[in-house]
């Protein structure tokens, strides 16, 4: 997810039981939905605990001026964050290209990386997506042992 469509969540676009966030603000303007698994929905869960009772409520609220309320700002989480895993040169959206690269080594088509990081070109799913040497490694060696019977 684009760190707009995560700042910009309201507890309404979170759907336990079907395991999925709907986000309606995205940067080409077009709903779409992404699964909610592992660590993620594990910890939304934690936190819907003790969110408020208003499903129009953001998930990650910040108080503005006067108690308005508004996206939360994660300059300052993000950069403790990368200072404690040692992250010099690392942008919040670097995550993106992680986990299209992961996504990629992990057997994902690109149509279906494209559709969970909200890509409309391929070409766009290409430019993010990036195999490791080890498995591009492992990937011939997958075919050696194919073709021949032995690596």
């Amino acid at each position: 997810m684009r760190r707009s469509e995560i700042t910009g969540l309201s507890w309404n676009d979170i759907d336990f039981k079907y395991q999925r966030i709907t986000l309606r603000i995205t940067k080409n303007n077009e709903t779409r939905s992404v699964p909610l698994v592992g660590p993620a929905l594990i910890s939304l869960k934690e936190r819907a605990k003790v969110r408020p009772i208003d499903s129009a409520a953001f998930v990650f609220p910040s108080h503005g001026k006067r108690g308005q309320k508004r996206p939360f700002d994660m300059d300052y989480a993000w950069t403790l964050v990368r200072s404690e895993a040692g992250l010099v040169d690392f942008r919040f959206h670097d995550l993106r290209h992680t986990a299209a690269s992961f996504l990629a080594m992990s057997g994902a088509g690109l149509r279906e990386i494209g559709d969970i990081l909200g890509h409309k070109t391929l070409a766009m799913v290409q430019r993010y997506s990036h195999l490791t040497h080890d498995h591009k490694s492992a990937t011939v060696e997958r075919m050696v042992k194919l073709m021949f019977g032995r690596v």
